[in-house]
């Protein structure tokens, strides 16, 4: 189920109210059915593969908590191992068998291809990290096993962050759902004005965005210069606003039943570095990241050289994790060099001794290194990347072909791009909903109202999934 669509406009409310008028312990049991319910109006087989990796992992942490040493090691290896063997076997067999042929083919050594059609379940990379998160903290001693099943698995399918996240950590989300939610005004009003603001992301701007985008990066040879340049600075855009817009609805609709989810977006183009940029953007990834991945490599306690193997590690994992395709590994790649050769040289240190025009050129260099990125990440291929970084250097080239696009979509969106730099320059890390909290009541109604004028009058329902729902 989309959050952007007529099935969620009518899931939403009566899940919400449902929940507030039920009996404190049956809401556990209510919300359970509700994710059920959500995460199988997509593919409902698919409930069942969900299922089994609740139950590994459940049963898992059980028997851990019960051991020491070599065997309590042994369970989480058998848990972490069974949990990946399911994201590969739909995400990466393909990839790799693909990898496999054409190197054998090389050697001339060809091989029968194994090649299988099956559809990505929705969501699987968050679920799959969000188990392992758990499975991981019981074994440090940071969790207990949760005993109950109902729970575990509501920890994993809790509707609003099942299939894009944030990626939760059991010790931050499971005794929540031990503690009574009475309806609180506040907490409610809060998280319907963070739901609005995603919605106004998602439908106002990034759903606009998405039509110049796809016509120049679905037709890299029709366009060259400023097009492909506008295009690639746009979908930077597309992708924030539509990836965070998610996050603030679902951060806002578990707000609105007293739950809180951890903040996944912070003003990521204004960094003044890569390095920073990894902080503000998907914090609940490149978070899971640190802890699990790059901490257990050694971090940034061992050699120089062994830190810079552990980023890039990281980050070529961060770009697999995104999809089974060598524009996401080059992504990923880039992205460890850009994060490697700013460590090398000190480039993100001492910021606070830089004047304002350096801040402003670092913060420039960091954006144009993040949309050079964007274009592997984009691409339907290696070789539509490339075409359009060779498009791009015909700067003096404004392709006629773009002119079958209306150009007030173009001049809307810009628009719409200033108008969400200057409200996070306003939040400077707040959240949406305590933005006007000093204005005046009519004024503060009066924006509210506006907010759902412009997502009704200028948003695009089409009913477009969201561009991670793939990850």
């Amino acid at each position: 189920m989309l959050f952007n669509s007529f099935s969620f406009l009518l899931f939403f409310p009566i899940v919400t109210v449902v929940y507030f008028l039920l009996p404190f312990r049956f809401r556990w049991i209510w919300l359970l059915g509700a994710s059920c319910c959500f995460y199988m109006a997509f593919i409902p087989v698919y409930i069942f593969i969900l299922g089994l990796t609740i139950s590994v992992d459940y049963l898992a942490a059980i028997l851990m908590e019960q051991q020491k040493g070599a065997k309590r090691k042994l369970l989480l290896i058998a848990s972490l191992f069974s949990t990946a063997l399911i994201l590969f076997v739909f995400k990466y067999f393909n990839f790799f068998i693909d990898a496999f042929t054409s190197i054998a083919q090389l050697l001339n050594y060809p091989i029968p291809s194994l090649v299988y059609t099956a559809i990505l379940p929705i969501g699987l990379s968050f679920h799959t990290f969000q188990s392992m998160a758990y499975v991981i903290e019981v074994y440090r001693g940071n969790q207990k096993a949760e005993k109950n099943f109902g729970i575990y698995s509501l920890y994993v399918m809790f509707y609003p962050q099942l299939v894009a996240g944030p990626i939760e950590r059991p010790q931050k989300l499971i005794h929540q759902f031990y503690e009574q939610h009475n309806f609180n005004y506040q907490q409610v009003t809060d998280g319907l004005k963070q739901m609005a603001w995603g919605f106004f992301k998602k439908l106002v701007i990034a759903d606009r965005l998405a039509i110049y985008v796809n016509e120049v990066y679905n037709h890299p040879d029709r366009y060259e210069g400023v097009p492909v340049i506008m295009a690639t600075v746009l979908f930077a855009y597309q992708i924030y606003c539509d990836f965070s817009g998610y996050s603030d609805i679902a951060i806002g609709a578990a707000r609105v039943m007293g739950f809180r989810l951890m903040k996944n977006f912070d003003n990521p183009y204004s960094s003044s570095s890569v390095t920073e940029f990894w902080r503000r953007w998907h914090i609940s990834l490149s978070s899971w990241f640190k802890d699990y991945l790059f901490i257990p490599l050694g971090g940034s306690r061992v050699a120089v050289k062994k830190i810079y193997i552990n980023l890039f590690i990281v980050f070529i994992v961060s770009g697999m994790w995104h999809g089974a395709n060598y524009t996401f590994l080059i992504w990923g790649a880039l992205h460890a060099f850009y994060v490697i050769t700013e460590r090398f040289f000190g480039a993100f240190t001492n910021n606070k001794q830089k004047t304002f025009i350096q801040k402003l050129l670092q913060n420039f260099i960091t954006f144009f290194l993040v949309c050079f990125a964007w274009i592997f990440f984009r691409a339907n291929s290696v070789g539509d990347a490339f075409t359009l970084i060779a498009s791009s250097l015909h700067i003096n080239t404004f392709s006629p072909g773009i002119k079958i696009l209306n150009p007030n979509i173009l001049y809307f969106s810009i628009l719409g791009i200033v108008f969400i730099e200057i409200v996070q320059w306003a939040m400077r890390g707040n959240e949406f909903f305590n933005l006007m909290i000093n204005w005046p009541r009519w004024a503060r109604l009066s924006a509210y109202h506006l907010l759902i004028i412009c997502i009704l009058a200028f948003g695009i329902f089409n009913n477009s999934q969201f561009i991670y729902f793939q990850f």
